[in-house]
């Protein structure tokens, strides 16, 4: 079906633009026209009376959703309950994210994610392995029961191929440098977090290959004046995307806008890190044998822990509109484009040109209320 979407602030390469109409057919975006243009032949008007036209959202760590969690749920029906869940919110790209469990269980999740793909499961573009490979210092809510070394046998496993993109949080002290490079030429996209490392070591992994760092500022060493840590490593070296979970409790604003003001825009990308109450009436829930009580829009544990977080992507994009100083294309575009050159796949997604996915929401100017197109 050839669909026409008209009457927005259609998000282009330089900026919001008034008066292009945006040509789809069959997933693809097929030209983009003036509206004064006609119309092709038998295409369905779509008119969205003034809202912002953005691509879809692009998540990378997303843990659950929709009362499922991907560690409890690792299924082609769990990632869908999931996919949809978030998709309510904009987001029509995602990474599940595996919580630090066994090697069994990131087996079933491989697998799991390597047949919804297969399966055209909507949102799936790969998946995020957040450990078992981390600091036990730094291990927030993850069970560091489960924590080791990288070797050999997670490298294999790591490596195999499920159709999308697959990206692994790993503590650069927990591999070697040679390991690292193993996991990028099998073509796995390594990100830096729950790391005490030094900022030599994390140096040494982003020349190794790593190109992420997982939820700037949280869970890893931070910037102080003789010991500049991962995060001084981090907002130094312009080369990796980092990861900014903005929802007001993870981070400090202002923490953020240092963040921002260091390196390049390009490199940050909006994730929520979300459990399972998204998109759910769930006020607690069970996480790998822990209570974690949900209220206020935090996730917490028993002792105060943070336990990933309670907001979906539409709501990071508009507290990141409120409380960071930028541009609102900006902020779209950390949720779109920029995670989309993170996965590399910025010749198909985060864009909105011929011959990138339709996937395309219609947001209002209040950024509360979303309509996906696609």
């Amino acid at each position: 079906m050839t669909r026409a979407i008209a009457g927005g602030r259609v998000l282009l390469a330089d900026g919001f633009a008034d008066g292009v109409v945006v040509v789809t057919h069959n997933g693809l975006i097929t030209e983009l026209r003036d509206e004064s243009d006609a119309l092709p032949s038998g295409c369905d008007l779509i008119n969205v009376d003034g809202r912002y036209i953005v691509p879809g959202f692009i998540d990378t760590q997303v843990n659950g959703g929709g009362g499922v969690l991907f560690n409890d749920t690792p299924t082609v029906e769990g990632l869908a309950a999931i996919a949809s869940a978030h998709r309510a919110f904009g987001t029509t790209g995602m990474l599940p994210t595996l919580i630090s469990d066994d090697l069994a269980v990131v087996a079933r999740a491989i697998n799991a994610v390597t047949e919804a793909i297969r399966c055209g499961v909507r949102g799936i573009l790969g998946l995020h392995i957040e450990g078992p490979f981390l600091a036990e210092s730094k291990r927030g809510i993850h069970d560091a029961r489960f924590f080791r070394s990288l070797d050999d046998e997670a490298i294999a496993l790591l490596g195999h191929a499920t159709g999308g993109r697959t990206l692994v949080t790993l503590a650069p002290e927990c591999a070697t440098q040679a390991q690292i490079q193993q996991l990028v030429q099998r073509g796995v996209l390594v990100s830096l977090g729950h790391t005490n490392a030094t900022a030599d070591e994390a140096l040494a992994a982003f020349d190794a290959g790593a190109t992420g760092v997982t939820h700037l500022y949280n869970a890893m060493s931070q910037l102080q004046a003789r010991a500049p840590g991962v995060v001084g490593a981090s907002l130094l070296d312009p080369r990796p995307w980092c990861g900014l979970i903005v929802d007001s409790h993870h981070v400090d604003p202002l923490a953020l806008r240092v963040a921002l003001a260091a390196r390049p825009h390009t490199r940050f990308v909006l994730v929520t890190d979300a459990m399972q109450c998204v998109g759910s009436a769930l006020t607690s829930f069970s996480l790998l044998g822990r209570t974690i009580t949900v209220a206020d829009g935090v996730c917490r544990d028993e002792t105060g822990t943070l336990a990933g977080s309670a907001v979906d992507m539409l709501t990071c994009v508009r507290t990141a509109a409120q409380t960071l100083s930028l541009p609102l294309a900006t902020v779209f575009r950390m949720a779109s484009e920029y995670p989309a050159d993170f996965l590399g796949l910025s010749a198909t997604h985060g864009r909105i040109a011929p011959g990138y996915r339709a996937d395309l929401l219609a947001v209002a100017h209040t950024l509360d209320q979303i309509h996906v197109l696609s």
